[in-house]
């Protein structure tokens, strides 16, 4: 498959997310647009507002800079930058961001239709933060994004759903490409590990920790896995995402239990 029909397809899967958040976010009242989420120092307004910002600066807006001072949550340099963001549409009503979540998203999307990336290696003309991502990264990262913040809303004001839409499937397939990391460089597992990721509605994911110490994907799966991990994808997306534990009973740990439970503990993998 060609790149531009890699990115093609990320621009659609965004595309819908970026409609299913906003969809999401008209079913809020406005007295509940203050309700806290699993992000800390961000209730839903602050979740809205970090959106509308990124996909503004994508579409061409100007960078904003405010005084944040000095939030507790915020502990590292792209934390302070996404913040500011949030702290320039602290006073802006839930329509206020909707509408500005829809159109600088709809400008972005009509001048990617436009004029389409074609090398997944080349380098955006804009991007947010100073970050040093090209096309693929960026546009792979958009869903996760917003799709990951369309949750945070949900669980915080309880309107669970959208488990099972296009921009669910690529989030949940893209975490799991991270669990060679945890497992050998985050826990440290020594050299032979394997694991077994089993995340209801996406493939199964298999690694090795090889003799260099590093995580490699395995083309089979392996009959006795030191460890297996088994979840649905909500749990899958909250202990990935760092968001909260799961419900009791959602996640199985068959095979070393200690290596499972250290597994769990380093499976946080978002900002």
């Amino acid at each position: 498959m060609t790149d531009q029909r890699v990115l093609s397809g990320y621009i659609d899967v965004w595309w819908q997310a970026v409609n299913d958040f906003t969809a999401v976010l008209e079913q809020v009242p406005a007295e509940q647009w203050s309700t806290p989420t699993d992000l800390a120092g961000w209730d839903v307004q602050a979740v809205a507002a970090h959106i509308a910002h990124l996909e503004a600066i994508l579409a061409g807006a100007p960078e904003e800079t405010v005084e944040v001072g000095e939030p507790a949550h915020v502990t590292s340099l792209m934390g302070l930058y996404t913040e500011q963001g949030v702290v320039a549409r602290r006073d802006r009503s839930p329509d206020d961001l909707i509408n500005e979540i829809r159109s600088v998203t709809t400008a972005r999307h009509t001048t990617l239709l436009a004029d389409p990336p074609t090398d997944g290696t080349a380098k955006p003309a804009t991007i947010f933060g100073g970050i040093d991502w090209d096309w693929s990264r960026l546009l792979r990262n958009r869903p996760l994004d917003v799709w990951m913040h369309e949750q945070d809303v949900r669980r915080a004001v309880g309107l669970p759903g959208g488990l099972d839409t296009p921009a669910a499937q690529h989030t949940a397939d893209y975490l799991m490409e991270s669990l060679g990391v945890v497992l050998a460089k985050r826990v440290g597992a020594p050299a032979g590990t394997t694991a077994v990721l089993e995340v209801t509605g996406s493939a199964p994911a298999a690694v090795v920790v090889d003799e260099n110490g590093r995580g490699q994907q395995m083309a089979e799966l392996p009959a006795d896995p030191t460890v297996r991990l088994a979840m649905d994808r909500e749990a899958w997306i909250v202990l990935a995402g760092g968001r909260r534990t799961p419900e009791a009973g959602a996640v199985t740990v068959e095979g070393d239990a200690a290596l499972g439970k250290a597994v769990l503990e380093k499976l946080a993998i978002t900002p």
